[in-house]
């Protein structure tokens, strides 16, 4: 499964989304002028990436029930 380029796809885009989730957690922590810059927008990021995951994580479910 590993060998899977769907599945090393799902693995790097839910890397991407933990990377996501930690700038904006440190962006958060930073505060002050570059918080309210960046915070809302990274977590709008962390947001969609989810969204592709989850839509690629059914996918790969659906197309390995077909076999």
């Amino acid at each position: 499964m590993a060998d899977d380029p769907l599945f090393i796809l799902i693995a790097l885009v839910m890397f991407g989304v933990v990377g996501i989730l930690f700038f904006g957690i440190s962006s958060f922590a930073k505060g002050g002028a570059f918080s309210r810059k960046w915070s809302n927008r990274a977590m709008q990021w962390r947001i969609m990436a989810q969204f592709v995951a989850v839509v690629l994580i059914l996918l790969f479910t659906y197309l390995r029930s077909k076999h």
